[in-house]
């Protein structure tokens, strides 16, 4: 399968917008540097063949405007080890949470991410992507090392305090990823996207109204 990302003039805020969401979620010049040349440009992933006017390549055809474009891609790599981590925060609080709300939350948020992830893995099998980008990336709202072993160390009430406010972070950083793909031609990719806004404001309010009563 190929990825096409087409040119255009009309789609400038769509293209801003996924701009300001890399700059949140990846703090390197070298991913600000990548961003700005998939603006306006075509960008072609996957499988080499010859492409027609119709988007075919070898015996496969491709309707341009579902292919999974070159942003689609990109959130995809990043959004995978960013939903690990938080299948991995989840799972944590199966033995360690104090609170119900908290265990009842935290299982909820991997039946929804764990399969997510499948997804978006999919995406890059199916375009012969690779899983990630081939260097450290630092998304947004994701937990350092020390945190997550603060974590990890944490019982109770003070793991129930840990994980509210880390998964609140953690889920900030992910709405503001999901811009990238909310305008994707790609119907998939931007039902997810959107999704995953509407999840996980719903989750941060929660949490903030667990975490008050904490």
């Amino acid at each position: 399968m190929k990825l096409l990302m087409s040119k255009k003039s009309s789609g400038a805020p769509s293209e801003l917008k996924r701009i300001s969401a890399l700059r949140f979620t990846a703090g390197s010049a070298s991913l600000l540097l990548l961003s700005l040349m998939l603006v306006g440009c075509t960008i072609n992933f996957g499988t080499s063949g010859s492409e027609d006017e119709q988007g075919t390549t070898g015996n496969s055809t491709i309707d341009s405007s579902q292919a999974f474009s070159g942003w689609d891609i990109m959130f995809a790599q990043m959004m995978i080890p960013h939903h690990q981590q938080a299948v991995e925060m989840g799972a944590l609080a199966e033995s360690r949470a104090f609170s119900p709300d908290v265990k009842s939350l935290a299982a909820k948020i991997q039946a929804e991410q764990s399969p997510e992830i499948t997804q978006m893995t999919r995406w890059l099998n199916d375009t012969n992507s690779p899983l990630d980008m081939g260097h450290d990336m630092n998304m947004g709202g994701m937990l350092g090392e020390a945190e997550m072993q603060a974590l990890q160390d944490a019982k109770g009430p003070a793991f129930d305090k840990l994980f509210l406010e880390g998964m609140i972070a953690h889920h900030e950083g992910a709405i503001e990823m999901a811009q990238m793909i909310v305008d994707s031609n790609n119907s998939e990719a931007r039902a997810l996207g959107e999704a995953i806004i509407e999840a996980q404001n719903e989750e941060i309010r929660l949490m903030q109204t667990l975490l008050a009563q904490s």
